[in-house]
């Protein structure tokens, strides 16, 4: 049986009209975002400080958050990127030696508008049959009819460059991993003499920085609004580009950047999510958005009978036909869409992957992507 839940009233309601009544909870106030659903049963922390998440209203489909409270070691970010929670119950207890305050004490700090107490189920399933689609989360007591609105004036995720908006406004280095990694071996097995990596930073998670430096690399973190000659000056042995939020195609200096890198011919390129994506635009390609996107724990990605369980997390993909035959493969599909997962260049060393093989949460699958990299870089030392 659910615990009754205390809160002033909340209301969530969908660019379509349909209304969820609930309890306010996180901060107070009115948010507008893309409502999408993650179905992980695990790491509420690591999804609101995603940058990826960026611009977003997520649901989480387990329903209960918060029991093992929060703390600074699990963040992908310095603060809180989700616009807005909707869930079906905040624990008003944390048990977890690890931590240092409540969900609802973090979430009135960050300043996150949440909402609990809906049928998180009827939900999804909505969502589901008729797609992602904007909403708003009120707690201040206004009018349907208002927030309709104001719903109406919001504009879509497609054609919006977040990355922008999340990206690191000046370089900086990445050298030391901020949290124990989950290799140890791997970490204390380190080369004396690093990778020079430059990673491009669409809203890049710690995670990612965390895994390139357990598999050797110093990794130098640059805006992306950066330039090819800024990028090169720094005579990297291999280029990065990261996960961010956003459509992929409005991200149009980006794809035009990773078109000077793929001119240098024997640069390893490596991207993962909105930097996959952005590989294949800059390779020819296009990319659609999804219906409802995937963001979850235990997508199967593969091809050829090896199978790995990922994190994923994103709303658009490649379109498979628009990508140039002779000149890419793709490596991996999604086995519950045939989406694109993962591709790879023919002659170049440069290969992408929708998903997230630094987890953070989720299983450790596809962890191997990173030594790939780095075996790209090794072989042209």
């Amino acid at each position: 049986m659910t615990a009754a839940l205390s809160g002033n009233p909340a209301m969530l309601m969908l660019a379509d009209g349909t209304v969820f009544q609930g309890q306010a909870c996180g901060a107070a106030g009115t948010v507008v975002g893309e409502v999408v659903f993650n179905t992980g049963m695990t790491g509420y922390q690591e999804v609101m400080t995603d940058p990826s998440y960026s611009g977003q209203l997520v649901t989480f489909t387990y329903p209960e958050l918060g029991n093992t409270g929060v703390n600074p070691e699990d963040q992908e970010a310095d603060q809180a990127h989700v616009r807005g929670l909707i869930a079906r119950q905040l624990s008003p207890v944390a048990s977890n030696w690890r931590s240092k305050q409540t969900l609802q004490s973090w979430l009135e700090q960050q300043g996150v508008v949440g909402i609990q107490g809906i049928d998180t189920r009827a939900l999804v399933r909505h969502l589901r049959e008729t797609g992602a689609m904007n909403g708003i989360i009120c707690s201040s007591g206004r009018t349907p009819a208002q927030l309709l609105e104001e719903l109406r004036a919001a504009p879509s995720m497609e054609g919006l460059n977040l990355a922008e908006c999340v990206s690191t406004p000046k370089a900086y280095s990445w050298e030391e991993p901020c949290r124990v990694t989950f290799d140890q071996r791997l970490q204390q097995g380190r080369s004396q003499h690093p990778f020079r990596v430059v990673a491009i930073d669409f809203g890049i998670k710690r995670a990612i920085l965390d895994r390139l430096v357990a598999h050797g690399c110093s990794v130098t973190v640059l805006p992306a609004s950066v330039d090819l000659n800024t990028v090169l000056a720094h005579q990297p042995e291999g280029v990065f580009l990261s996960n961010g939020p956003g459509d992929p195609a409005a991200v149009t200096h980006g794809v035009e950047l990773a078109r000077g890198l793929i001119a240098q011919h024997n640069l390893p390129l490596f991207g993962i999510c909105l930097g996959h994506q952005v590989l294949g635009l800059a390779l020819g390609g296009e990319t659609f958005k999804l219906g409802y996107g995937h963001r979850g724990l235990n997508h199967p990605c593969g091809t050829t009978g090896q199978v790995e369980i990922t994190s994923q997390n994103h709303g658009f993909a490649l379109d498979a036909s628009s990508l140039p035959q002779d000149q890419i493969e793709v490596t991996h599909l999604n086995l519950n869409d045939r989406t694109v997962a993962a591709m790879a260049h023919r002659q170049q060393p440069i290969f992408g992957v929708q998903y997230h093989p630094e987890a953070s949460p989720g299983p450790h699958d596809a962890d191997h992507h990173f030594a790939r990299f780095v075996t790209l870089m090794s072989e042209r030392r």
